[in-house]
């Protein structure tokens, strides 16, 4: 398999042990970062969790996926992880987006790009012990701190544009190769624009994974407990067909498959069997997800990583959590 990074990203559903165990696991199964959902109304508080998996690992990279600059206000965001590196080392990252549950299960809109932008020069300038424009700092961060790198997730034009011009990493929730490159290359291009080289952003794919046997029901059953993702994301892309149309501005290959759309229940918020998801169909499913055996699961990985992929993170809300991190540790990256 070509050489990627491996995340693990889970919900903080209860009990807490739970996940801490299963993150120190999976760095002992090759993985390098672990991530979590961050949807306080929805799951247990992540920032609490991060340091009992720091305690616990030596090299796991921990980090939310994501957060966003409204529910968090990012001067908190940068004491958190601030002091989790103080505390442990330079382990963590910060995934932001625009926020999409954590906002909506309040009945609020996403965050604005411009708030994005904020925000993730303030992390960046305090968690490097710097002073922000406007006078503000974290005095007891040393002036050589290494600074907290910001992943951004995003679908849109304006949001790949923000992600290559500012961000150091870029977050894409689907593993669609053809998808994968189209928003690779919007990014690269802001990156270029902006005058920064655009191999210093980490590409990073987060998409659902799950290893079966190689039987047409195994599959079935694997894109049954996958389907939600597929829910998820429309979201997103609902929002940007709200805002751009069904021209050029997003492709079809994206956009099309949430025609059958109706509403969405974020009570089952990536939760396998939600019934919001239903319209999603299989082809979307194949495209979007990690499905297979562990060939299929390398072939998969060895074509993103051939497009700039830097690091798969894999989506672990089904009934086989643990079999499929087992499988990528021994059978697909081992």
């Amino acid at each position: 398999m070509s050489d990627l990074d491996l995340g693990l990203v889970l919900q903080t559903d209860p009990p807490s042990s739970l996940l801490v165990e299963r993150l120190v696991r999976a760095e002992s199964q090759g993985f390098t970062h672990g991530w979590t959902f961050d949807s306080h109304l929805l799951w247990q508080e992540p920032f609490v969790l991060y340091g009992s998996v720091l305690e616990r690992t030596s090299r796991l990279v921990v980090g939310p996926m994501v957060t966003n600059p409204a529910t968090r206000d990012p001067s908190v965001l940068a004491s958190m992880f601030a002091t989790l590196d103080e505390r442990h080392g330079p382990r963590t990252v910060c995934g932001i987006g625009r926020g999409d549950s954590a906002l909506r299960t309040q009945g609020r809109p996403p965050a604005t790009m411009a708030r994005m932008e904020a925000a993730t020069h303030l992390i960046r300038t305090l968690t490097s012990g710097g002073t922000t424009d406007d006078g503000l700092s974290l005095p007891w961060v040393a002036p050589s701190a290494t600074p907290v790198p910001v992943w951004m997730a995003g679908y849109g034009p304006k949001a790949l544009a923000l992600a290559g011009r500012v961000a150091d990493g870029f977050v894409l929730q689907l593993a669609d190769p053809y998808l994968v490159r189209w928003t690779l290359d919007a990014v690269r291009a802001a990156a270029l624009d902006a005058g920064r080289d655009p191999s210093e952003i980490t590409m990073c794919v987060a998409a659902p994974a799950y290893v079966t046997d190689g039987s047409d029901d195994g599959l079935a059953h694997a894109r049954d407990q996958c389907r939600w993702f597929g829910g998820m994301v429309g979201n997103h892309v609902a929002d940007l067909v709200a805002r751009y149309g069904d021209g050029g501005a997003v492709p079809p290959e994206l956009s099309d498959y949430i025609g059958a759309r109706d509403g969405y229940d974020y009570a089952h918020h990536g939760r396998a069997g939600n019934a919001s998801t239903d319209f999603v169909p299989d082809d979307v499913i194949d495209r979007f997800c990690l499905l297979g055996p562990p060939s299929v699961q390398r072939e998969r990985l060895d074509e993103l990583a051939g497009l700039g992929v830097g690091q798969v993170a894999l989506y672990a809300m089904h009934d086989a959590v643990d079999a499929t991190t087992e499988a990528y540790g021994t059978s697909v990256i081992g």
